[in-house]
């Protein structure tokens, strides 16, 4: 049976292409069917639905994952405080966990699968090559976006029992700004009212212990994956341009780059940068699906990327 998909490309003003998916085997019965191969013979295309079937970050449809996505942000939004955060700040901020190489962190990944995330239940080695050759296809001289793509959600690595065994409440999820009033734009914005912050006249007022234009790199925000990789990657001093830090720190501050909330915190840098994360943002949405890309086969590109901006091993 033959697929055919037809959608608006995500990048630049093309016109639509059409993309054709066989679904027929590819030689031996043990290899890949041809349809579990992501196809990277035409622009990357924005479709209509997720992995199940529903509007991507549709937090109300129902559907299998609907009671556990919504049980995961109560948790959440009850326990992320400021001293929260900033506890856990000090603690992984050490670096002390273990030394390990990017790639070795990435197939740790494998064992896990977002709990947060309403549009797919694959591991997350599957989400991060998918985004990072959605991103190649479209933008293919800028190598840091592609290896930026790859390493976004390495930060997960603090869910793994050997490593740091975090809850997923307390490692995914949108993240928000903590320290002053939570935006009633956050997903579940409901929850927020037994957290012990939303009741401090010290941090529930728009700007809270931030002034005017502080600029983002001077917030606090809520602890998970994104602060802890952009960590990583900073002390680890990575040449990575800085506006790829800034997307690995806030692909996931939605309230900010989709609803536009939390503007008033923002200085002129913060603003050429959100550019950045809004083109990303597209990929590392609207990528997730059950395509899987061929591991070994990309696998030498991205080594190389790998080497090119970072040390051989980084301290976790």
């Amino acid at each position: 049976m033959t697929v055919i998909v037809q959608e608006a490309l995500l990048a630049g003003d093309e016109v639509n292409q059409t993309e054709t998916v066989s679904q027929e085997k590819m030689g031996s019965s043990d290899g890949p069917l041809e349809s579990d191969i992501l196809q990277l013979d035409g622009g990357f295309m924005t479709p209509d639905s997720n992995a199940f079937g529903h509007a991507f970050r549709d937090y109300e449809k129902e559907s299998v994952r609907r009671a556990g996505v919504q049980e995961f942000y109560r948790t959440n939004h009850i326990n992320q405080s400021y001293e929260y955060v900033l506890s856990k700040r000090e603690h992984y901020g050490k670096l002390d966990k273990t030394v390990m190489s990017i790639w070795e962190c990435c197939e740790l990944l494998n064992e896990f699968v977002d709990e947060s995330d309403p549009d797919l239940d694959e591991p997350q080695i599957e989400h991060l090559l998918q985004t990072a050759e959605a991103i190649r296809k479209d933008y293919p001289n800028e190598d840091w976006l592609h290896l930026t793509g790859l390493i976004h959600d390495l930060g997960k690595v603090l869910l793994h029992p050997n490593f740091g065994g975090e809850p997923q409440w307390a490692v995914v999820g949108d993240t928000y700004p903590m320290g002053c009033a939570f935006d009633e734009s956050i997903v579940h914005y409901e929850f927020f009212k037994e957290n012990p912050d939303f009741h401090n006249p010290k941090y529930n007022t728009k700007y809270g212990v931030y002034s005017e234009n502080c600029g983002l790199e001077n917030i606090i925000i809520s602890w998970g994956h994104d602060e802890y990789m952009h960590m990583v990657a900073k002390m680890n001093k990575t040449t990575l341009p800085p506006v790829a830090l800034f997307i690995i720190r806030f692909h996931s501050f939605y309230a900010l780059h989709r609803a536009g909330a939390y503007t008033h915190l923002m200085n002129d840098e913060d603003h050429e940068m959100l550019e950045w994360v809004k083109i990303f943002n597209k990929y590392d949405l609207y990528s997730k699906s059950k395509v899987r890309v061929d591991v070994e086969e990309v696998k030498p590109y991205y080594q190389s990327l790998i080497d090119k901006y970072f040390p051989s091993k980084l301290r976790w």
